[in-house]
């Protein structure tokens, strides 16, 4: 069987709406990562989505000099845990897969094992966190890799506002990997609402200008309850402007006004992109375990998940009245 998401992707009329998770710390027994994906799935259940995204953590530490705030712990097989959660939700799970300390041998092995013993369907190809790090397979290389493979993969990939920011180019990467077999993006989760406004203009008028359509854009969000937390993001790669910062540590409720700032974030970006024809979607974590933080996540799922829907049913009946 072939990917589901393919095909409900393909209407550009709807949004598509994820929820992000990472797996537990890699030596659990098995039987405490099926506790963990309960608790996890039943915090799901009474919300409307399309599917979950299992990350594959890496460390990052030739990407920055600073002391990563939270500690680096290797993961239970995302794979394997995408599996899990796919069979206790009956939903698509999107695995996010690190491909830069494998040859094209052992890459093209895990695309074989992944598809016919964990029933993967659906995945996100993630190059070196730096320039400078080890790289045995380039992003480039995995890509063709996975073209000349046999399963027919929905293959994603990670785009970064903040680049742009800095480079100005990450519209002409979405385009290059468009043309390497990505058929979807998921974004960095966003804080800087004119960063994301500025890359996904510059996509939408390289995509007129090569007479090409626009790939769909899944945008994540993530609150934020401390300043541990707002470290970690930063240290990330996240850009968070200061006046943001500020706004969510002297709150007196930090979490809820985390979730203000990313629902005026997507408010903001849906008036400047909709007209653009982008095809939108939505991805909610949390970036830590902290029971408050992941509540929160629950809650801006719905709130956000809401906002999208609410902006492309106005849009079809303009559409219609038009």
């Amino acid at each position: 069987m072939d990917s589901v998401l393919r095909a409900k992707s393909e209407d550009a009329t709807f949004g598509v709406y994820f929820i992000g998770t990472t797996p537990p710390r890699e030596g659990v027994a098995l039987e405490k990562v099926e506790e963990v994906a309960d608790k996890l799935v039943a915090r799901f259940d009474k919300i409307d989505y399309d599917g979950l995204i299992v990350y594959d953590i890496q460390d990052e530490s030739s990407r920055t000099d600073i002391v990563r705030p939270f500690p680096f712990n290797k993961t239970f097989e995302p794979c394997h845990y995408s599996q899990i959660l796919s069979n206790k939700t009956n939903k698509p799970v999107i695995t996010y897969k690190s491909v830069s300390s494998r040859d094209a041998d052992d890459f093209n092995q895990w695309l074989d094992t992944s598809w016919k013993e964990y029933g993967v369907r659906d995945i996100v190809l993630v190059g070196s966190p730096s320039s400078q790090g080890h790289k045995t397979l380039s992003l480039t290389d995995a890509y063709q890799t996975q073209q000349e493979n046999s399963n027919n993969y929905y293959v994603g990939g990670v785009t970064i506002a903040e680049r742009h920011a800095k480079k100005g180019d990450e519209h002409l990467r979405l385009i290059e990997k468009d043309r390497q077999g990505c058929e979807y993006f998921i974004s960095q989760a966003v804080y800087d609402a004119p960063a994301t406004i500025d890359m996904l203009s510059s996509y939408a008028r390289e995509c007129r200008a090569q007479g090409i359509r626009p790939k769909r854009i899944v945008l994540t969000f993530t609150p934020c309850g401390s300043e541990k937390t707002l470290d970690f993001m930063n240290w990330l790669g996240i850009s968070i402007p200061e006046a943001t910062r500020w706004r969510i540590l002297e709150s007196d409720t930090p979490l809820n006004e985390s979730i203000k700032v990313c629902r005026n974030n997507l408010n903001q970006i849906i008036e400047a992109v909709m007209p653009l024809n982008i095809p939108l979607g939505l991805n909610i974590e949390s970036l830590t375990n902290r029971k408050e933080e992941i509540d929160a996540a629950i809650r801006l799922y719905k709130l956000l998940k809401a906002t999208l829907d609410m902006a492309l049913a106005e849009r079809e009946l303009e559409s219609i009245d038009a």
